[in-house]
């Protein structure tokens, strides 16, 4: 079976296990206190640009924007996202489960915040003769790419900047697939241009390539206090934060992150115009590695005999959105093969 369902189905890239293999039987100190922890913080803070960058590595996505929001917020605190962000619709409750309230803005162009939005939210917030009775907005939180693919500009990047320092609150970029968004040929956003823009942002290892791991990047010094502390008190902190170094140092030696961001993007692209000249409708076309159409339940039923992809929501009573996403590891050979049967 052809499987276009998510891109962390593959377990990790050659070069990683290899080197995991090889350091197998090398003593090191725990909690990411180890040689090679530090090898791939020297090798992020370089592609970065950032040399005081503070660098901590977690196992997943979920946990890290969990641990991030609640270090970086007050208990009367709350999170600003899209409505379609991660962290309110497929986080299983967990920010709210942290204590901290996520507070919803609607999502435009494929899941987007909007800058002038989101300062309305905060100028309407303060204006309320009650706002000592609400959830403080206390951090803005974006995806790149976003859930369904779509990628912010250096423009709405700086204008979002610009409410989070006229507020006085952090810009947190969740960047569980990274890796493609700055691999897409329609990005003007580089690496370096994130560190500068955004107060966190984590590089997803998990859905780029590793067995797992994501590295977090405070930008500005601002890393919490006691967060190694903070993390244990959450259950996420690995003892072998070896295994999290070592994957990270390969991906960031001779671009390899990014190679396997661009392999994810260029078959996303093949299969964008296979979609195309079948007839498909797109409920969002995508410039990063997941396509979003919007196909018959018949079909649907008839594709699942023979394709893994993603429910994504209903359309009508008769149409289901789905999702195909392609990955550092896709080949050429199956998109040519699910060519064939759409």
């Amino acid at each position: 079976m052809l499987s276009f369902e998510n891109d962390y189905s593959e377990g990790a890239h050659y070069r990683i296990l290899k080197r995991l293999v090889d350091t197998d039987m090398e003593p090191a100190s725990g909690y990411g206190s180890d040689p090679y922890c530090e090898e791939a913080k020297s090798r992020i803070r370089e592609a970065i640009e950032l040399p005081d960058a503070q660098i901590t590595f977690l196992v997943g996505g979920t946990q890290t924007n969990r641990v991030v929001i609640s270090t970086m917020t007050a208990p009367y605190q709350g999170v600003v996202s899209a409505e379609t962000g991660h962290v309110n619709v497929h986080e299983g409750g967990a920010i709210e489960n942290s204590g901290r309230k996520v507070l919803a803005l609607p999502a435009h162009n494929g899941g987007k915040l909007d800058p002038d939005e989101v300062k309305a939210y905060f100028e309407t917030f303060y204006q309320d003769g009650n706002h000592e009775h609400m959830v403080f907005p206390g951090m803005v939180y974006i995806s790149h790419p976003t859930e369904y693919g779509a990628l912010y500009s250096k423009e709405e990047l700086t204008r979002l900047r610009a409410v989070c320092d006229e507020y006085q609150v952090p810009m947190f970029m969740d960047g569980a697939r990274l890796g493609y968004g700055l691999m897409s040929p329609e990005t003007d956003v580089t690496l370096p241009d994130i560190a500068k823009l955004t107060d966190v942002f984590y590089i997803g290892g998990t859905k780029v390539g590793a067995l797992c791991g994501e590295a977090v990047v405070f930008t500005r010094n601002n890393e919490p206090a006691h967060f190694v502390t903070q993390i244990k008190q959450q259950g996420a902190l690995l003892a072998k934060g070896r295994l999290l170094g070592i994957q990270f140092a390969e991906l960031f030696t001779d671009g390899l992150y990014y190679k396997l961001g661009r392999n994810g993007v260029r078959t996303a692209m093949m299969l964008r115009k296979v979609l195309h000249d079948k007839g498909y409708e797109f409920f969002f076309e995508s410039p990063t590695n997941q396509q979003f159409v919007i196909i018959d339940n018949d079909k649907m039923t008839e594709l699942k005999e023979k394709v893994r992809f993603s429910y994504m929501e209903k359309y009508d009573e008769t149409h289901t959105v789905i999702r195909f996403c392609t990955s550092w590891a896709t080949r050429r050979e199956n998109v040519e093969k699910l060519a064939e049967m759409l």
